[in-house]
């Protein structure tokens, strides 16, 4: 009965954490910073604007962080060390990632078509 009864336990246990697991999704959006969010309209540089890249990048570079912006949202990005977010900073993106809240662990990032 012993027996029984730890083996249900630990297959039961199991079933949680598999539960519990986020799973990752798939989306299309931009690589932005912290500072700007959706836009970077307002962003120049010696009197003359800067790109989307160039903006991002340099927010970054002055302690602003990686967000990712998919429609209305804005997604804090967990795993700032992720490889792909500066040379994707500034672009249309299709970005894979587990999501909780409104932060987002990335897992993959290509360019999106």
């Amino acid at each position: 009965m012993t027996r029984l009864t730890l083996t249900t336990s630990a297959a039961f246990s199991i079933l949680i954490g598999f539960g519990a697991t986020a799973s990752a999704e798939t989306f299309t959006g931009k690589i932005s910073d912290a500072m700007c969010g959706k836009t970077h309209d307002t962003m120049t540089e010696h009197g003359a604007k800067m790109s989307d890249k160039q903006c991002t990048v340099a927010c970054v570079d002055h302690g602003s962080t990686y967000v990712f912006v998919t429609g209305d949202k804005i997604l804090k990005v967990s795993n700032q060390n992720f490889a792909d977010l500066k040379q994707f900073a500034g672009d249309t993106v299709t970005l894979t990632g587990d999501v909780k809240g409104d932060t987002v662990t990335v897992t993959k990032i290509a360019k999106a078509k």
